[in-house]
């Protein structure tokens, strides 16, 4: 007997066709919403997209919702990035962004697609929130950022029957709520970006090949120094050139 995912999922003719559709329907719904200037609908079309996460026992909720985070991240970070943009040509490439997320990126389970579905998880919903609230209080803040990557860090390890998954996820969470509160006191963008997300990203990838690599015996010493030492100068460039003499650029 076929796995149930096979008719959930369908790869070919008419079923595969509907299911494309349905799928599309989501990004294409979400950029006529928010041309319409029905912002709070184009929210909850994201989240309602989400129902069957309920569609179990409340006993499964918690697990379907971290299941399930990344996912939900990405969906209404490009709702906040459409609003915010200027210009229909940018909103549409939103749109292809989160179409090509949905068809391509979100079904995959190879180990380096899952990887790439957490970096690209924490890298826009980090993104949105400073985009969004620059100006929000600092405990909100701090507290978000953690728990944005506390889940990309947790969808990231499990790919990888991580059996500290949990305890890693935390320590991630943790240091990136400390690495926020820290750089919250200045607020600073580097080229339009908020610099917590630019450190976080840069060490989250890093941090991540380098397990990758360890986790495939790909990972000699020598490599691993490389790395350490790339992602040292970035950092190091990034805080050099940064406008530390202002609050908010």
């Amino acid at each position: 007997m076929k796995p149930i995912i096979h008719k959930l999922k369908p790869s070919n003719g008419f079923s595969y066709l509907l299911h494309l559709g349905l799928m599309l329907f989501l990004p294409i719904g979400t950029f006529i919403l928010i041309s319409i200037n029905f912002i709070q609908l184009a929210f909850s079309l994201i989240v309602l997209s989400k129902w069957r996460m309920f569609a179990v026992r409340p006993r499964f909720w918690a697990a379907n919702i971290r299941a399930n985070a990344v996912d939900l991240m990405i969906g209404i970070s490009v709702v906040i990035f459409m609003d915010h943009a200027t210009r229909v040509d940018i909103r549409l490439l939103w749109v292809v962004f989160y179409a090509v997320w949905l068809i391509y990126i979100k079904p995959a389970s190879n180990m380096l697609l899952v990887a790439a579905q957490a970096f690209i998880g924490q890298l826009v919903s980090l993104m949105a929130l400073y985009l969004l609230w620059p100006n929000g209080p600092l405990v909100a803040l701090t507290a978000l950022t953690g728990i944005f990557c506390y889940l990309s860090a947790r969808h990231f390890l499990e790919a990888f029957d991580e059996t500290y998954a949990k305890l890693l996820s935390y320590i991630w969470g943790y240091f990136a709520a400390t690495l926020a509160w820290l750089i919250s006191h200045w607020l600073l963008f580097y080229r339009g970006v908020a610099l917590t997300t630019l450190l976080l990203s840069c060490l989250g990838y890093g941090f991540s090949i380098i397990y990758y690599l360890d986790h495939s015996n790909k990972l000699s010493k020598g490599l691993k120094r490389q790395f350490i030492f790339v992602m040292t100068a970035i950092v190091i460039v990034i805080l050099v050139f940064s406008p530390w003499q202002a609050k908010v650029v």
